[in-house]
């Protein structure tokens, strides 16, 4: 598997659905919907490219803020 495009759409058998986050010839890492981050090694990891790649660079995805109880 080859370095991947940072937004790049893929299906994993295990994890299902995931969006590239980082990928250099070393490691490549997969927001997962259903199961967060995951790091593989990018050489022996295996997955199917979903549609093309962004044109653009993604926007960094803002953390979700917890909600502060009211008294």
């Amino acid at each position: 598997m080859q370095t991947l495009v940072e937004g790049q759409a893929i299906r994993h058998d295990q994890y299902g659905l995931g969006v590239v986050t980082e990928s250099n010839g070393e490691r490549t890492t997969i927001d997962f919907d259903n199961h967060g981050m995951k790091k593989f090694v990018t050489s022996i990891w295996s997955a199917e490219l979903i549609g093309e790649p962004p044109t653009e660079r993604p926007t960094k995805r803002r953390g979700r803020r917890k909600t502060a109880k009211k008294a």
